[in-house]
């Protein structure tokens, strides 16, 4: 065994790949000790070989199968153990190999070495810097032009000491201060583009709901002030009324509002913490919040946008007519109205250098009292008075919007214009023609003459809500070819009939026109085209003498507009005698 080992170990250095794979190789030991190996199977062949020849002598042959057996374990175990013995050796060996290679690698001696001699230097360095300054201390007395020079050394050493003085007070005040001095320093802002969320049935009226749940303590405040201008509750008013006016009086209404806030907000803290306290003069109305609906139909969804969306407009119309009348109002629109608060500014402004502050401050809040406790009052009781002498009420009623100005403009644009075509048309009008006729002669539509497209007199004319005509579809369901069941086209009213001018290609001949009497109209209603979408519709059913089914004027988007017009000239008509006027 020593043998082998000895073997192994002056073997030489290896690489591990030079050895085969150990953990698969079979627990035999390598040809250089196979003579090692094949002493002991050799005494074992002789034992075998005497047992058999004198198997009485050594026992019964189950005896000798078992010392067999034995011998034959034992050589095996012996074997393993070799094999797991080289193994380990192997290892030892290759893992010396390797800590060699890595020292040599990294060379950590050497990097000993140098740190060794750097700290060597650093040592000789600061001695000879000793050395040094000794030597400059020792010769400086007794030589006269360093004492010369010596004011120069002591300005660069206060010139030294001032600048580590500064570096100290500068480092000082950074950690003092350095973090409220970075807040201060200037960033240019970041142009951040939100993103927008797209439209939605159900986000819509939620944001609908949040927008009157949050107004609503602000709408109530607002009602409680009316109810005690009003005098809705006689005797909080006058406890109201005497409280401010005695407050007023003193000098204490800016005290008294703040403590009115102060108050305020501590019932909303008890009522935040579970007290049930109401402090309103008018008892708040609460509408109950239905639950939204996760399924809807197209139809519901189409209502609640169009509902939303008239909430939506009506509010924005509000504020917009507000926003424009004070535009006004200070652009001098109207003048009259512009010239008050300008005379009322100045006397203010008088005043307010004239008078001092606390008699200004104290007329102030005296008239207010008396303006919302008593006038106000007076004026919301009897109108008459308000429209005659409330000098704010009239002001701002009389202001008006951009769309009333220019309705205005386009009313005095007009006025203008009318007697300049009268004019005209009189002196090329025969002395028998009437302005009616010449008016009807005038007005064509884009085929043409109106009374040569209908085959009507020259006296019809659309009626001025019509002039240009409403587009529509008419719908006869008496016809049952699809082009002649639908046509795209205008519809006008004259005083006496009901034209509609088809706008189709192929209808230049009047038989695609369509003339109804308005005296031989049986019936006149509003008609709902398609029962799937919401609302009332947007047509218009007439039924006459001469058609089965009701003739349908649909997709008209004036169509209330047109049914009044209809319907009121039907009604003049009808009241009245029918005029003599010539048939088709």
């Amino acid at each position: 065994m020593l043998k082998r080992l000895d073997k192994i170990r002056f073997r030489g250095p290896r690489t591990r790949d030079e050895f085969p794979d150990l953990a698969e190789s079979p627990p035999a030991s390598d040809n250089e000790c196979s003579d090692d190996m094949q002493l002991k199977p050799r005494a074992a062949l002789r034992d075998t070989e005497d047992v058999q020849r004198d198997p009485a002598g050594s026992g019964s042959p189950t005896m000798a199968a078992a010392i067999q057996d034995f011998q034959r374990s034992e050589s095996e175990r012996l074997n393993e153990v070799k094999g797991h013995l080289e193994i380990a050796l192997l290892e030892k060996h290759f893992l010396q190999e390797e800590l060699r290679k890595l020292r040599d690698e990294t060379s950590v001696d050497s990097l000993r070495q140098e740190l060794e001699r750097e700290r060597s230097k650093r040592i000789d360095l600061e001695q000879k810097m000793s050395d040094l300054l000794k030597t400059r201390l020792e010769d400086s007395p007794p030589q006269p032009p360093r004492k010369q020079q010596s004011p120069s050394n002591n300005g660069t050493a206060e010139k030294q000491q001032k600048e580590v003085w500064s570096s100290r007070l500068q480092k000082w005040l950074y950690e003092r201060f350095g973090v409220y001095m970075e807040d201060f320093r200037f960033q240019p802002e970041e142009s951040t583009v939100e993103a927008e969320e797209p439209l939605s049935a159900k986000r819509l009226t939620e944001n609908m709901r949040r927008l009157k749940r949050g107004a609503r303590p602000v709408t109530n405040f607002l009602r409680n002030l009316s109810a005690l201008s009003n005098w809705h509750s006689v005797y909080t008013s006058a406890i109201a009324f005497i409280i401010y006016m005695n407050a007023a009086w003193h000098g204490w209404a800016i005290p008294m509002f703040l403590f009115l806030a102060i108050l305020r907000l501590s019932l909303n803290y008890l009522i935040a913490r579970g007290w049930r306290i109401q402090w309103s003069i008018v008892p708040e109305v609460y509408e109950p919040m239905e639950p939204p609906k996760e399924d809807l139909t197209v139809s519901e969804k189409f209502q609640l946008v169009l509902d939303v969306a008239q909430k939506a407009q009506n509010l924005f119309g509000k504020m917009a007519d507000v926003l424009e009348k004070i535009k006004n109002l200070f652009m001098w629109v109207q003048p009259e109205s512009t010239q008050k608060l300008y005379i009322c500014l100045w006397v203010t402004f008088i005043t307010s250098c004239v008078l001092p502050y606390k008699l200004l401050g104290f007329m102030i809040g005296v008239y207010a009292g008396i303006k919302f406790f008593i006038i106000d009052f007076l004026f919301k009781s009897c109108p008459k008075l308000r429209d005659k002498y409330d000098t704010p009420y009239i002001v701002w009623n009389s202001l008006p919007t951009d769309p009333q100005l220019k309705e205005r403009t386009n009313a005095t644009v007009s006025r203008r214009v009318q007697p300049v075509v009268s004019r005209g048309s009189l002196a090329n009008v025969p002395c028998g023609g009437s302005r009616e006729e010449e008016s009807g002669r005038s007005h064509s539509t884009k085929k043409g003459a109106f009374h040569e497209i209908f085959n009507l007199p020259e006296s019809e004319r659309p009626l001025p809500v019509c002039e240009n005509g409403w587009r529509c579809c008419l719908i006869n369901r008496d016809r049952k070819m699809p082009t002649d069941y639908i046509r795209n086209g205008m519809l006008y009213v004259t005083e006496n009939y009901l034209c509609f001018e088809s706008s189709s290609s192929r209808s230049s001949s009047s038989k695609k026109h369509k003339v109804i009497k308005l005296v031989d109209i049986t019936d006149i209603q509003k008609y709902k085209v398609l029962s799937v979408l919401p609302g009332s519709g947007m047509g218009i059913s007439i039924a006459t003498p001469s058609t089965q089914k009701p003739l349908v004027f649909g997709a008209m988007i004036h169509r209330d507009e047109a049914f009044e017009a209809i319907f009121t000239q039907y009604m003049k008509i009808v009241t009245s005698k029918p005029p003599a006027s010539a048939e088709l």
